[in-house]
């Protein structure tokens, strides 16, 4: 039977790749495996259109490094992505290589290659995050008269009070959230399949409360592994998505705006995670604690939060001005409660 591509190795290298060496040896999440795949059909894309090569054709011998700094190219040009997003797609490509080179040593030159391929130098990043006032007109958006209402405050709560990622949170079930009084705590499992318990605010937790005893009565909170947020959709319960997240907080930072000048142009989910991680720093909190807080693997990734902005600048000056700060304490110095919260010990 005639082969169906030219180079059938590397396809089944890219089979093999994505469905067994990011699942099964590295542990990848779904999320990753989604990015890598999208990162090589992408390539392969490229090939096709800008080079003119037959996809069935298409095979190692493509993977060059004037190729692959085209690929950049396109990527910045043609598709006006953002240096971030080339950055991540190169990273997946020199995976697959060195992938590639550790079965077959013949490749190790390509490895090598690509290697060499300069990364797009990313702009200063400025962290996204909101004011408090803006933060409380768009949680003050949503009809708790309604069903939807009162999932939507609960959700958006939940990303500000535990900075948790959209899609760590659309993955909790009943079972994860454990009450203890006037608080409870949330089971996430982060990137690179990480768990982690949060502790949850007395208020967030109220928010919480009345959204499962509306929603939920019933069922067993304690056993059941139904999904925390939800939507119905003829008929059928399904979870909700971060498609219909985004969808409304775009509505809710619409008619906050008119009611706060703060609420900037664009709302997205993850915004409330860097909100709450602004708002820790500019607390007091050290880079560290806050890197716990948020299940960073490494505190460079946190680092982006010490960016300070022109309030942070003015109040610095203004201490600097009035009194010396040698010797002070810092405000989360000893404190009890902030240690056992950030660390997830609050009972």
């Amino acid at each position: 039977m005639a082969k169906l591509v030219k180079d059938e190795g590397f396809f089944k290298t890219i089979h093999d790749f994505l469905d067994v060496h990011l699942v099964l040896r590295k542990g990848c999440s779904e999320d990753t495996q989604r990015a890598y795949r999208i990162s090589l059909n992408l390539l392969l894309q490229y090939f096709k259109e800008k080079l003119g090569v037959k996809f069935s054709e298409i095979g190692f011998a493509q993977m060059t490094y004037t190729n692959i700094c085209g690929f950049i190219d396109w990527l910045l040009g043609d598709r006006r992505c953002a240096a971030s997003t080339a950055n991540l797609r190169l990273t997946a490509i020199r995976s697959f290589a060195k992938f590639a080179s550790g079965r077959d040593p013949a490749k190790i030159h390509m490895q090598l290659e690509l290697m060499n391929v300069p990364k797009p130098k990313a702009a200063s990043k400025v962290v996204d995050f909101l004011s408090e006032s803006a933060l409380e007109a768009l949680l003050a958006q949503p009809d708790i008269s309604k069903t939807n209402g009162r999932r939507d405050r609960c959700y958006m709560t939940l990303l500000y009070d535990t900075a948790t990622r959209c899609q760590e949170l659309l993955n909790l079930r009943l079972c994860d959230i454990n009450f203890h009084g006037k608080k409870c705590e949330i089971y996430v499992v982060g990137k690179g399949s990480k768990p982690r318990w949060i502790s949850v605010s007395e208020k967030a937790t109220e928010h919480l409360k009345s959204y499962i005893n509306g929603t939920h009565a019933g069922k067993d909170q304690k056993t059941s592994e139904a999904p925390l947020f939800t939507t119905t959709i003829h008929e059928v319960e399904h979870q909700l998505s971060s498609a219909a997240i985004r969808k409304a907080m775009k509505k809710y930072g619409q008619a906050a705006r008119i009611t706060c000048v703060d609420v900037p142009q664009r709302i997205h989910p993850h915004q409330l995670r860097h909100t709450r991680a602004m708002h820790l720093y500019r607390a007091g909190i050290p880079l560290i604690l806050v890197s716990e807080y948020l299940g960073h693997a490494n505190i460079d990734t946190t680092k982006v939060y010490a960016w300070a902005d022109t309030e942070m600048k003015r109040s610095a000056i203004e201490k600097i001005t009035l009194k010396s700060n040698v010797g002070d304490i810092p405000v989360w110095q000893d404190d009890e409660a902030v240690i056992k919260k950030l660390y997830g010990l609050s009972v």
